[in-house]
């Protein structure tokens, strides 16, 4: 999926639209990735003259990733974080990198899913987490 298709299935418009491209690659995985040209908001202050992209903005991008191993369940529903377990950040994400997201829905329950998601640049490992969410059905 592309931005545009993205945008079909999570609530995130620009400059929240964080990942370039995400594909279901089974039932219960999915891939992304974002490739950081070093203009984008997030590394204006973070930080002045070395600029890496904040933790909370690599979680994000693992999420948006995830939306798309629900995406025919998310039709009618939008995602909401629920809860960030066991976030790891192991090495620095910087511009010029592509950083590369995998994620694994790991159970479900009701309206909660919970996912594993890492985050690697050429191979080497970033940042790790858990995390949940709900679909709630859009009004």
């Amino acid at each position: 999926m592309n931005k545009e298709e993205l945008k079909a299935i999570i609530p995130h418009r620009n400059s929240m639209l964080l990942i370039d491209e995400a594909t279901k690659i089974s039932e219960d995985t999915s891939v992304g990735k974002k490739t950081i040209v070093g203009d984008e908001w997030f590394l204006d202050g973070h930080f002045p003259g070395n600029p890496i992209v904040p933790g909370v903005i690599l979680c994000e991008m693992m999420a948006q990733t995830s939306a798309v191993i629900i995406a025919e369940k998310s039709a009618v529903s939008t995602p909401y974080f629920t809860s960030i377990e066991k976030a790891r950040f192991k090495e620095m994400v910087r511009p010029g990198d592509t950083f590369e997201i995998e994620c694994k829905l790991t159970r479900n329950r009701g309206m909660f899913y919970f996912i594993e998601g890492k985050g690697t640049v050429n191979g080497k490992l970033c940042v790790s987490a858990n995390f949940s969410f709900a679909l709630i059905e859009r009004e």
